[in-house]
């Protein structure tokens, strides 16, 4: 049986990688619609004859988000379905505040990597690598003007570490990546995780999860 070259299995390598994402535009603008007897992988869109330059404009992010809440963060979310214009264009953006020790607590996005710049304050964050790679710890504390990237779907944080409020604004990969709150998802999931599953997959009593299931787990997107 013949082999087949380097060349031709790097391609299809690449055309696999290609399609695991948001597909590309077939045309200049798709704008979102919504229509509620059809679902679609997607939004479907609007004529483009019928597009104002409205449709490209998000204004959610002229004020501050409210940090009034038990994690002290507000994620503003230009995502499709707030931004309709963003359809098909596989990007988003997201707004972030932070109280003084606010935190946006572990989360994934399953669908795109997010790149991160701190507009005022000083931010710990961080992302764990899988379990590949030993669940390593990656870490570091950004200060005005800083970057840092969050790789798609690993589990990450911010933590506001200063003593005034923080602001922080995320572009990610996709129009719609998603957000999944690892407590959330894990506690307070409904119906319920099975306390065994739970029990045996944390190594605790079931004293313990009983105490966490019972928790309001507060959404902060």
């Amino acid at each position: 049986m013949k082999l087949l070259p380097i060349s031709l299995l790097v391609f299809a390598l690449a055309a696999v990688a290609a399609f695991a994402y948001d597909p590309s535009p077939l045309q200049d603008f798709c704008v979102a619609t919504n229509d509620p007897e059809v679902f679609v992988n997607g939004k479907f869109c609007k004529d483009p004859k019928q597009v104002i330059a409205d449709d490209f404009l998000f204004k959610g992010f002229r004020y501050p988000g409210n940090t009034s809440n038990p994690l002290g963060s507000k994620v503003t979310p230009a995502f499709v379905d707030q931004f309709p214009g963003l359809n098909t264009l596989s990007i988003s953006m997201a707004r972030i505040d932070f109280a003084p020790g606010g935190l946006n607590p572990p989360h994934t996005h399953p669908r795109g990597t997010e790149i991160l710049v701190v507009a005022e304050g000083t931010l710990l964050v961080g992302f764990v690598t899988s379990n590949q790679l030993n669940n390593t710890l990656l870490t570091k504390v950004l200060y005005k003007g800083d970057v840092f990237v969050f790789p798609i779907s690993l589990i990450h944080f911010q933590l506001n570490i200063g003593k005034a409020p923080a602001l922080a604004f995320a572009s990610l990969s996709s129009q719609n990546p998603g957000v999944i709150t690892i407590a959330n998802a894990v506690f307070g999931s409904k119906p319920p995780i099975s306390v065994d599953v739970l029990t045996k997959a944390f190594q605790v009593d079931k004293k313990v999860i009983d105490y966490l299931q019972a928790q309001f787990w507060y959404d902060n997107n």
